[in-house]
């Protein structure tokens, strides 16, 4: 797909993270920006940066686990605009919980913002899209939408939904000009790792990680195979491209990452034995936060 200043495209999730990166990149190529999140002073900033790189912004405050604010956002988009061209499907929050920490209110709170918001944001765009005989949907899933990560297994199983629902969403759009794509990055550098529901996830997985070369070592054990770190930026840069060249096949953003998802679905407790050091450590870590309560105890 052609950017230009006519493209219209709706990022969720845009207040932060992946969500503004992609926005002020987007913005670079002076298409027109909708910038969907709860938090209104946040959105108003991104706005602003938007601006000065060269695109037209509109903030519309959205609460993506709420079915009538997502149906305003696409009212609201086509209303001003007079179309959507890019849906980019960003809003995500993970946990950490082992499996029988994670409350059941945990549980729905989770798959709402990573699971059924996906639903409720794209089924009101669809029309609008096919209707234009073209438009591209992403989708910001995760590697966690592939393999298995400890002590966030509502997160983890919420991903595999949202690969799930754009895998039965591109068997929908066939011979519509509509496409649909699923990104699974790995580890990215953002709030998002502290912002977890139940504790900093991600200070949990650095902490793992440290163990894990301690771990490797004393077992004779190869290090698990962790992928880099990226930037929000890098991810946004990712995805202008996808959005002018759509990929025939899932989208890993981290190199090597592609090849353990093909092995943990063809070879599972191979790839489980290659993660050995890092659960190992992910568990060692785990049970000193519950013990120090830094995680709260099932009750």
């Amino acid at each position: 797909m052609e950017l230009t200043s006519e493209t219209v495209v709706v990022i969720t999730g845009a207040s932060s993270g992946i969500g503004a990166a992609a926005a002020r990149r987007f913005a670079r190529e002076g298409v027109q920006v909708v910038l969907a999140a709860r938090r209104r002073e946040r959105l108003e900033a991104v706005a602003g940066e938007v601006r000065r790189l060269g695109g037209t912004p509109l903030v519309v405050p959205t609460d993506v686990t709420d079915p009538q604010e997502c149906r305003r956002l696409i009212g609201r988009t086509v209303e001003h605009f007079g179309r959507l061209d890019v849906l980019l499907n960003n809003a995500g929050r993970g946990n950490l919980a082992s499996v029988e920490e994670t409350t059941p209110e945990q549980l729905w709170r989770i798959f709402a913002v990573n699971a059924f918001a996906l639903w409720y944001v794209t089924a009101p765009a669809l029309p609008i899209m096919k209707a234009q005989g073209r438009g591209h949907i992403l989708v910001i899933a995760s590697v966690a939408g592939k393999w298995g990560y400890p002590y966030n297994s509502a997160y983890v199983a919420a991903k595999h939904a949202a690969v799930g629902f754009v895998a039965a969403l591109r068997a929908e759009l066939i011979g519509t000009g509509v496409e649909a794509t699923v990104v699974c990055p790995a580890a990215v550098d953002t709030e998002w790792g502290i912002a977890t529901e139940g504790g900093p996830l991600g200070l949990l997985f650095e902490e793992a990680v440290r163990r894990s070369r301690q771990i490797a070592r004393q077992r004779a054990l190869p290090l698990a195979p962790l992928p880099k770190v990226l930037s929000a930026d890098e991810i946004a840069e990712r995805l202008v491209e996808l959005v002018r060249h759509p990929p025939r096949t899932d989208v890993f953003t981290h190199a090597g990452t592609e090849e353990l998802a093909l092995l943990a679905l063809r070879h599972r407790r191979m790839f489980e034995q290659q993660m050995l050091p890092f659960y190992l450590g992910a568990q060692q870590v785990y049970e000193e936060w519950r013990r120090d309560g830094r995680i709260p105890k099932a009750s």
